[in-house]
């Protein structure tokens, strides 16, 4: 009943992490190190593509498995566990390319903020298996 929109949800999540990460992949440098503000093809600061692209991707797959929870849907539940791992691979980048030097300076800890992405793939990758198993 419900898995249609469900299914349409979790393609556009897909859609926004995939525009996101190519994105980010558009505005780093050849040395490695990502770019300055707005690099990129969309011209978006960090915290307004996080905002505008990841947010929405990280809560529509969620919204998605709760509507169709009753509905059983191998691919549904294939597209949710893609989802994660795709946020999952996103958090483990940026926990990659953190310049320790610049933490420091900056009092910013990238595990710390990263901890949360991980947190959301992980239970985004969860709901995927389970969706999977009830199929």
């Amino acid at each position: 009943m419900a898995k249609t929109p469900a299914v349409i949800i979790t393609g556009i999540a897909i859609a926004l992490l995939v525009i996101y990460g190519a994105d980010v992949a558009a505005g780093v440098n050849v040395d490695g190190e990502v770019g300055e503000q707005g690099d990129g093809f969309l011209q978006m600061d960090h915290m307004t593509r996080g905002l505008g692209l990841g947010g929405p991707a990280m809560v529509l797959p969620l919204i998605a498995y709760f509507i169709s929870r009753n509905d059983s849907s191998k691919g549904l539940g294939g597209m949710i566990l893609i989802a994660g791992i795709l946020i999952v691979i996103g958090g483990v980048t940026v926990i990659g390319m953190a310049d320790p030097s610049e933490a420091e300076e900056t009092t910013r800890n990238p595990l710390m903020e990263t901890v949360p992405l991980l947190v959301v793939g992980g239970i985004q990758m969860g709901l995927g298996v389970l969706k999977i198993k009830k199929s």
